[in-house]
């Protein structure tokens, strides 16, 4: 399985605990009886005691030795509800609400990372992204100096040389229309993430143009974007705005621009909006046959990451180790 070797040997130094909101889903459950039997993640089963015990028995996956916690006997479930009411009683949240809430695996999940009791949160499988989303920004927020959350895909296919070839795109999942900073910020974001898979960040800021061969005012957003991002990250090549041509291809590059650092060997590729970002990263997982692994949410004060409802228990292990690694 690609690049997660380096992940792991982390994750071994520094054990993490990753919570999963679903803790019956045959996919999670799988997914936690392979983390059980290593030593460098410890997952927490979100849910009824018994009916994950019966689930698992079931499927035909052991998870002796997981720990579970059930939302409605959790001794410090008061102390939750507190702290959740305090975190959100200037939106009208009262004491009552507060622990309806709460009572909820997304909600308790977030709570238990918030409160230091687990260090990330994997969710979604029957969650949609806005479910896992919501109390990531009601109770964990963005980091300091950041303004908003994003997401990125790490794209991974294996060359004809036997190395990956490896790729980030963003944002695909979470920003509908980002601004000028907004697409600052997640260049920002996505190479960091980038390079915790090995990627030697090459940004393309992508468009309809290449450095002014057509006009409009969503080309300049990206042209402005890769701008400021050289600014915001320095050291890192960057450029834009670029055709995904002549990002990618170095003989279209010859022709369209020619003296760009970036230009025919992107690859990070920053999208003008959320339309673009996720029918891009779609072709190339399903007509470049790429692994997609994500979205990986970024800008967050602790890593919880989402899953896709179609996701098998094999994306569910891969992305627990990159949740965890993250954090």
């Amino acid at each position: 399985m690609f690049g997660f070797g380096a992940m792991i040997q982390k994750l071994k130094k520094d054990p993490k605990t990753i919570v999963f909101t679903e803790g019956a889903d045959p996919r999670i459950l799988e997914a936690a009886s392979r983390l059980l039997a290593s030593s460098f993640l410890k997952p927490v089963l979100l849910g009824d005691p018994e009916e994950i015990y019966l689930a698992a028995e079931e499927a035909g996956f052991n998870i002796r030795g997981a720990e579970i916690i059930d939302p409605k006997t959790y001794d410090r479930f008061d102390e939750m509800a507190d702290a959740f009411y305090e975190l959100r009683k200037s939106k009208g949240v009262t004491p009552e609400m507060a622990k309806k809430t709460i009572s909820q695996t997304n909600y308790f999940g977030t709570m238990l990372v918030k409160m230091g009791v687990a260090d990330c949160l994997l969710g979604g499988a029957t969650y949609s992204t806005a479910d896992t989303v919501r109390p990531a920004l009601q109770i964990i927020k963005t980091k300091p100096g950041n303004n908003i959350v994003s997401s990125c895909f790490i794209l991974v296919r294996p060359s004809a040389t036997g190395d990956n070839e490896v790729l980030a795109m963003a944002d695909c999942a979470i920003n509908i229309k980002p601004t000028e900073d907004d697409l600052v910020e997640i260049c920002k974001e996505t190479v960091e993430c980038g390079r915790l898979f090995g990627i030697d960040p090459k940004v393309a800021f992508l468009s309809y143009s290449t450095f002014g061969s057509g006009k409009g005012d969503d080309l300049d957003k990206m042209k402005n974007a890769a701008a400021k991002a050289k600014k915001v990250c320095p050291g890192v090549l960057i450029d834009g705005e670029l055709q995904f041509d002549a990002a990618v291809s170095p003989k279209v590059a010859k022709h369209k621009s020619p003296d760009s650092p970036v230009a025919g060997y992107a690859n990070v590729f920053i999208f003008p909006d959320i339309n673009s970002g996720n029918i891009g990263y779609k072709i190339a997982q399903r007509l470049g046959n790429f692994e997609a692994y994500g979205p990986i949410l970024l800008g967050l004060n602790a890593q919880v990451n989402d899953l896709s409802r179609g996701c098998n228990a094999l994306e569910v292990y891969s992305m627990a180790i990159i949740t965890a690694a993250l954090s």
